[in-house]
């Protein structure tokens, strides 16, 4: 109702301007708030977000090469459209993968800037920033583009180690868990800041947006003009008044963490159902989402998720549609528990995942 009855007053205002509006500076501060980072810019798009934030981390550094983790997704721009999924007969050695281009198009040069490296090794990506001539590493704090894959203990902070030696930008991409991870996303929940962070999705409170912030010295470089970003519709009033509205008065401190508290609860209870049947599967949770995985153990990089039961996976995905429980169709998305989400509604998945398993063991 908050997002509605904002979208519904600023409709009356003017939806386009083409020009800055108070409500730009208001979302910029209370990110600032949030994530610990001073300055803010908004798009249209994850992809978006993400592209411009390795613009500037090229800007700062005077560097080309950037890398990014095998079976991480960043949008859908040239950069970053590489190993996204791979096939293992074509992606190389898990240790030093190939970078392979994940659609036609993309040209010969793009896929030798880019360099991906396996997630949850550190020593693998120190070895290709060594050379000192990487821009900037993307990564989303915990993967979400393979289920919810966490880091090992030591990870990020590794990674924030190593890229500062080497005079590498760490770009977090927080699309996915800038909002449902807890106050201040993944940054603030792990307790390890990046140099940008890309968000999008539940910023807009439906409606399409995105933004990319970080520390002065390097987002100055849009400030003095060395780097471009333009847009018709980037901060359109229209999706600043939603965004207002979602960090001021839907997703604040207490709400988020009561999804997170109910989200709690059904990755309990898939436990207990996984526990008392035995079967090769565990449940993962970070913040307000979750998932299952049909292995035995958590999944640490890309690899382990290909050796993952798909067929399992999707039986469950189509017994759930058949009895009322929608999840995103992807194999590798994850459930999410909205502030709308009561307790009644999210129990009935931990039921209906009872009643796969028990179908399973029939």
């Amino acid at each position: 109702p908050a997002v509605r009855r904002a979208i519904d007053a600023q409709l009356d205002l003017g939806t386009l301007f083409v020009s800055p509006c108070e409500d730009n500076s208001e979302v910029a501060e209370m990110l600032a708030e949030r994530y610990g980072l001073p300055l803010w810019r908004f798009t249209n798009s994850g992809t978006e977000a993400t592209m411009d934030a390795i613009r500037v981390a090229r800007a700062a550094t005077g560097r080309d090469k950037i890398v990014k983790v095998e079976g991480g997704y960043h949008g859908h721009h040239d950069e970053v459209m590489i190993s996204m999924k791979p096939p293992l007969s074509v992606a190389g050695p898990a240790r030093k993968p190939f970078s392979v281009p994940s659609s036609a198009g993309i040209t010969a040069d793009t896929i030798k800037t880019t360099i991906v490296v396996p997630y949850n090794d550190p020593e693998a990506l120190e070895d290709v920033l060594r050379a000192g001539d990487v821009a900037c590493f993307i990564v989303e704090p915990v993967m979400q583009n393979i289920g919810i894959c966490k880091p090992l203990p030591g990870y990020l902070q590794a990674v924030r180690e190593i890229t500062q030696r080497y005079g590498t930008l760490l770009i977090f991409d927080e699309v996915k868990t800038g909002i449902t991870s807890g106050w201040g996303g993944a940054t603030g929940v792990l307790g390890v800041t990046p140099d940008l962070v890309a968000l999008a999705k539940s910023i807009g409170g439906g409606l399409p947006l995105g933004a990319f912030g970080g520390k002065r010295e390097y987002m100055d470089t849009i400030t003095d003009g060395r780097v471009v970003h333009l847009g018709t519709y980037n901060g359109n009033p229209l999706c600043m008044a939603a965004a207002k509205a979602v960090l001021r008065e839907v997703c604040t401190r207490e709400a988020t963490q009561s999804a997170i508290d109910l989200n709690t609860k059904i990755v309990d209870a898939c436990a207990g159902v996984i526990d008392r049947a035995g079967v090769d599967a565990n449940v993962v949770q970070f913040g307000a989402k979750g998932c299952v995985t049909w292995s035995r153990e958590p999944i640490q990089n890309y690899r382990d998720y290909k050796a993952t039961d798909f067929d399992l996976a999707y039986a469950q995905w189509i017994h759930g549609i058949n009895r009322g429980v929608m999840l995103p169709p992807g194999l590798d998305e994850q459930w999410l528990i909205s502030i709308m989400h009561g307790e009644a509604e999210t129990m009935n998945y931990a039921n209906v995942f009872q009643e796969f398993v028990d179908e399973l063991l029939v």
